[in-house]
């Protein structure tokens, strides 16, 4: 077993032993159960990474899950059992936020291509913030208020200046379809104000994700701090909320380390004890929009070796599942250089490796690679390949109805009990 793989499960499942356990549940008795492929997310790996991150941010940091990561009902009841918002970028994920039991005023809507229905729809419903991307969508979410005798509470999405950028995707500091350019800010507050249907109430700013060093937030936290300051100095009063966007990373390749909370949780004491006595902070809350940090390393991808075969001296384990399901695992959600996910088979845990392999999934296109050149133990057909750091961006970021395979059964266990999720 590759190291992140192994530190992972002595982290996460510590009650392994030869096969893996999760939430008390072996991965035969679940394959047994539900076939194979299936996604397993664990409820208890859910409450360890809020616990933590919750233990790190100060009171005055709420946090909105963003449901992108993880759509699944189960994952996103569970998140607002714990106090937590909703982020949300279509009218699909809202209805799925409403569904599972979450308040409209607790819902935030972001995203670059919002359609007039979609902001319709959540006008209606009396959704908590807008954040605004365009001076086209502030004219329109304008128009719709007015048709609907009502007033929208929006936020302003700044794409930072490129001292402000970072992470592994990053979505600011250069042109991007995301938020305006802080460059325009002061013509964007003019636009927003002069609107009487639109109530500023905050600014957003997300410069990029999948982000392991505590230092680069705080520096985006902090530039954060300065934009807010700028616009409350035009507006003449206090913001109700400052969103500083998602981020926080998770390790999934084995020259990564994880996010160091500790050092986050001192930069942010020492930030919020700055903006404490600064009125131009007034009752603002801070808000943070962690998807793949909170989801991520809850979830499991587990399939099947169906064959095993050589070619020109490569050994190729072929399984059941695919990009179909876990496009992100296959490379081909972003990354430039495929690099492999944690992996292990996880019926022989213990046993030594023995071999250097490709794992392949069924469908007809050399893109459905889950790794390249992995050292495992020595497998036959049967055993069961697990893909660690699987609770994010799997089933509902992948091309499920390519060729037509069947979708993966989404498992919820939770110590023990285990059960279903029907999305």
């Amino acid at each position: 077993m590759a190291d992140l793989a192994a530190s992972l499960t002595a982290n996460y499942f510590p009650k392994s032993g030869e096969s893996l356990v999760i939430g008390d549940l072996s991965v035969a008795q679940l394959t047994e159960t539900y076939g194979t492929p299936i996604f397993i997310y664990d409820r208890a790996v859910l409450d360890r990474k809020y616990d933590a991150l919750r233990s790190a941010l100060p009171e005055r940091f709420a946090i909105y899950y963003s449901i992108k990561a993880n759509p699944a009902s189960a994952v996103v009841k569970h998140f607002l059992s714990r106090g937590c918002g909703i982020e949300i970028a279509s009218a699909g994920e809202f209805q799925k936020a409403l569904d599972a039991g979450c308040m409209p005023e607790r819902i935030v809507f972001a995203g670059p291509g919002k359609s007039e229905a979609e902001l319709e729809l959540v006008l209606s419903r009396g959704i908590g913030e807008i954040h605004i991307e365009s001076l086209t969508e502030a004219k329109r979410i304008a128009a719709i208020c007015g048709r609907l005798g009502r007033r929208a509470r929006v936020a302003v999405r700044i794409n930072p200046a490129a001292e402000a950028e970072g992470g592994a995707m990053r979505m600011g500091g250069r042109p991007a379809p995301f938020g305006m350019d802080e460059e325009i800010l002061d013509l964007v507050l003019d636009t927003v104000l002069a609107e009487p249907q639109l109530e500023l109430c905050g600014i957003h700013l997300f410069a990029g994700t999948q982000i392991l060093d505590s230092a680069v937030l705080q520096n985006q936290y902090r530039h954060g701090l300065e934009l807010a300051r700028r616009v409350v100095k035009q507006l003449g009063r206090p913001l109700r909320t400052l969103d500083f966007g998602g981020g926080l990373g998770i390790p999934y390749f084995a020259h990564e380390q994880e996010l160091n909370l500790e050092c986050l949780r001192k930069g942010l004491v020492t930030l919020c004890e700055e903006v404490d006595s600064d009125r131009c902070f007034e009752g603002t809350q801070f808000l943070v929009e962690p998807g793949r940090f909170l989801a991520g390393e809850a979830g499991v991808y587990l399939t099947r070796i169906s064959d095993i075969k050589i070619s020109r001296g490569k050994k190729f384990l072929i399984v059941d599942g695919g990009m179909n399901h876990h496009l992100a695992a296959s490379g081909n959600l972003g990354q430039t250089i495929k690099r492999n996910y944690p992996i292990a088979l996880v019926n022989k845990l213990k046993a030594p490796v023995a071999d250097h392999v490709d794992i392949v999934g069924p469908l007809c296109t050399p893109l459905d690679t889950l790794a390249r050149g992995i050292v495992l133990p020595r497998a036959v057909i049967g055993d069961l390949v697990g893909i660690f750091q699987s609770g994010a961006y799997g089933p509902s970021a992948s091309p499920v109805g390519f060729l037509s395979h069947p979708l993966p059964a989404e498992i919820w266990v939770d110590g023990g009990q285990h059960a279903r999720i029907e999305r």
